[in-house]
């Protein structure tokens, strides 16, 4: 995991889907030429590496094998679905939710978007290798902590599953890719980014090799409401996994562990309102129609200051940008034409632009226009459930 200290040692292309919001997503019916199921793969021998969910579970993962001219190549995603930052927190994901286990994952998940196998939904992609990794270490696999909570049976071993189950996929063909891609929604998102230049140097041979970071890219944003919120919840994340030990030494010499998980400083907490909280943002995160026009205020700033960071990232055609107002969180998975389920930007849409800067057809770095308003999105996303 050397790669993963340095500072981004390794050139690695990278594309970013941003969107200025998090909204919880609707869990809708699959679209009827999408209804692809793909069963879960557990990676047992991983337990004797120490490389396990929070509850000591091993990893797991859902492959559907290539076929075709897509036989050599591979697309790996991370689940996303936030961070665990202390004992109580973790504890829950294992208790009550299937982020903390791989027992508890459904044993079918079906693949759309970049895993759609449907060649008029996804042509560039739809005959490769595609695997869905679970996401059960609540740190965006960045952990690695030796001990293991006495009281709860915690593990923090998120690294390990990260490298356990990539090892897994390169004794089953991976060694071997042509082309590659990395991953992931949210936290999935972020965990692209950390694993970018790590996951390149594990498919050596590999003639192209990018990431794509699905709603990934958190930023600090210091003048906008609950700054705190955002800097103590990533510090405690990185304090309770051991989460420092594999951040790029080039950010954690200068600044907070902590901060290091937000990409702006990586590669050069997104404004997330709960229900109940003190700025009354409970019928708002639901529908942009029921915010104030002081909350609508705040979600373009948001907007503003997320343009403004990537200036930041430096000048170079490798890196892809698909940036629009949706009020949504998380598109490269669930973008589907029949279901009319694609936003689109410069008049492609998500999985137009994907192919076109993956296969160097041509560049796409397109952000919506910083004054547009954000808007709902009248796609009903759907997800796997």
């Amino acid at each position: 995991m050397e790669n993963l200290r340095s500072a981004r040692s390794i050139v690695i292309s990278l594309l970013i889907w941003a969107f200025i919001m998090l909204k919880p997503q609707c869990v809708e019916d699959i679209c009827p030429n999408e209804h692809h199921p793909v069963s879960i793969t557990f990676v047992e021998a991983a337990v004797l590496k120490g490389a396990v969910c929070l509850d000591g579970s091993p990893p797991a993962y859902y492959f559907d094998k290539g076929f075709g001219g897509g036989i050599s190549n591979w697309l790996i995603y991370f689940e996303g679905g936030g961070w665990c930052r202390n004992v109580t927190e973790c504890y829950e994901r294992v208790q009550d939710s299937n982020l903390g286990s791989s027992v508890n994952k459904t044993k079918i998940i079906y693949f759309q978007g970049m895993l759609s196998k449907t060649q008029t939904n996804n042509p560039d992609f739809f005959s490769w290798n595609k695997v869905y990794i679970g996401y059960c270490d609540g740190s965006s696999f960045t952990g690695d902590v030796e001990a293991v909570d006495p009281a709860t049976n915690l593990h923090y071993r998120g690294v390990r599953v990260f490298r356990a189950v990539i090892e897994d996929l390169l004794q089953k063909g991976m060694i071997n890719a042509t082309n590659a891609i990395l991953t992931g929604t949210s936290a999935g998102g972020l965990a692209t980014i950390l694993h970018c230049d790590a996951f390149r140097a594990m498919v050596p041979n590999a003639k192209r090799v990018k990431c794509i970071s699905d709603a990934g890219y958190f930023i600090h944003a210091k003048h906008l409401p609950g700054l705190k919120k955002r800097e103590d919840r990533f510090a405690e994340v990185v304090s309770l996994h051991g989460s420092d030990k594999f951040l790029p030494s080039s950010c954690t010499s200068k600044r907070n562990p902590g901060l290091c998980l937000f990409p702006e400083y990586l590669i050069k907490e997104n404004l997330d309102p709960r229900p109940g909280d003190e700025l009354g943002w409970e019928n708002c995160t639901t529908d942009l129609n029921l915010c104030s026009s002081s909350q609508l205020e705040t979600i373009k700033d948001f907007g503003m200051d997320f343009v403004k960071s990537l200036p930041g990232l430096g000048n170079t055609s490798s890196r892809g940008m698909f940036i629009n107002s949706c009020y949504s969180h998380g598109q490269n998975a669930i973008f589907n034409r029949k279901c009319n389920r694609f936003p689109t930007l410069a008049n492609k849409t998500i999985a137009e632009a994907i192919g076109d800067w993956y296969f160097e057809r041509s560049p796409f770095q397109v952000i919506a226009t910083v004054s547009d308003v954000p808007r709902n999105c009248t796609d009903n996303y759907a997800r796997w459930n």
